[in-house]
């Protein structure tokens, strides 16, 4: 008898942990939907929900690029739930995972800053000559709606991103936590260091938009899972 409480005790546990989870990642972006769905139901509320599991796209398609002067690069990938699902199987579930990793810290953000919603994104600093790159991460600055927009809180990825220098080759990622009004269905762009981005966001855009409709293809014609 004690056994079979122990057991249901730590279903219990496990559930609780998973429910947290979920309630977290609900209050910052990337959006997910309710527990259960795939996303056809958010599309009666949002055109841009896609079924997971059907993309094809590289994180390279979707990213955000910036090379300032001093040898630095920055790729910037914006982790909204409805441009990942757009991404191979293995690379949403990857970013799903970061994501789900940092829950706690996510938690803690949301409380400092008290905002409706969160714009996270994964950022990378890359350096490319030798010797070593500093790099400062608050000046990564994001353009949309006719707004700037700056880290209001990071969370480490990498060891030793806190010490904001790199060696030749040597890449430091971290998550960068934005207001929640950076829309990234609009044109947007990014400055670091008085450079601005390489990337022409309307393609993306119209990137983004055609694997959309290829996605909805592709689940449409796959195979229905047997109703229980």
């Amino acid at each position: 008898m004690a056994a079979k409480y122990t057991v249901l005790a730590v279903v219990a546990s496990v559930l609780g942990a998973c429910a947290s989870a979920s309630a977290i990642i609900a209050q910052v972006r990337p959006v997910m939907p309710p527990a259960g769905q795939s996303g056809t139901q958010g599309d009666t509320l949002d055109p841009n929900w896609i079924p997971a599991g059907f993309g094809t796209l590289r994180q390279d398609d979707i990213a955000l690029k910036v090379s300032p002067a001093n040898g630095l690069q920055v790729r910037a990938i914006p982790l909204d739930e409805r441009i990942i699902r757009l991404l191979s199987p293995d690379s949403y579930r990857s970013l799903r995972e970061l994501v789900a990793s940092k829950d706690r810290d996510l938690l803690a953000v949301k409380e400092r800053n008290r905002l409706p919603s969160y714009s996270i994104w994964y950022v990378s600093f890359f350096a490319q000559e030798q010797g070593e790159t500093r790099f400062s991460p608050q000046e990564f600055i994001i353009n949309n709606t006719g707004r700037d927009f700056r880290p209001l809180d990071m969370l480490p990825i990498t060891p030793g991103f806190g010490e904001y220098r790199l060696k030749q080759r040597d890449v430091q990622s971290a998550l960068l936590i934005f207001d929640g009004q950076i829309d990234v269905n609009q044109p947007l762009s990014a400055l670091m260091e008085s450079t601005p981005s390489v990337t022409d966001w309307n393609r993306v855009i119209q990137r983004i938009e055609r694997e959309r409709s290829l996605v909805r293809s592709r689940a449409a014609a796959a195979p229905k899972p047997p109703r229980a």
